[in-house]
């Protein structure tokens, strides 16, 4: 069994269609309801290293205090970011998927095909109805 975890919001409509993606391979993964269970801070940090991506990358800015704390100030270090995280899970922006092929924020959702070291076993379509997988479990061109 492929091991695969994502830090999942059931609220955001993109967390629900990259966990639908992962489970339409047949695999079940570890779902991490990060607002529940907040990582550590040395697991974010590394989260975010083995992403590829920076701190301000990973800031949710929608539904979020992001405004009100100005994150939005440039001159807010890495580590300034990462404690807003910290105090404010919901500015973790969502779903950050891990897998044994790497470790991605999937936005849009279908980035989480290129981790899922399966082939999808039918058809997968957006909450938005937009067609993502076809019958033969082929990714659809956008």
């Amino acid at each position: 069994m492929t091991d695969i975890v994502i830090y999942h919001n059931p609220e955001c409509g993109t967390s629900r269609n990259a966990l639908a993606m992962i489970r339409n391979a047949g695999i079940e993964p570890h779902v991490v309801e990060y607002l529940k269970t907040q990582p550590s801070r040395p697991l974010l940090e590394n989260l975010i290293e083995r992403a590829g991506i920076s701190p301000r990358a990973l800031l949710r800015e929608k539904g979020t205090p992001f405004a009100e704390l100005g994150l939005d100030n440039p001159a807010l270090t890495d580590a300034q970011l990462i404690d807003a995280m910290m105090e404010h899970p919901i500015l973790i922006n969502r779903p950050l998927v891990v897998s044994p092929l790497g470790v991605k924020l999937c936005r849009p959702s279908e980035e989480v095909l290129d981790l899922i070291p399966a082939d999808q076993r039918g058809a997968f379509a957006k909450g938005d109805g937009e067609q993502v997988i076809d019958a033969a479990g082929n990714r659809v061109a956008g």
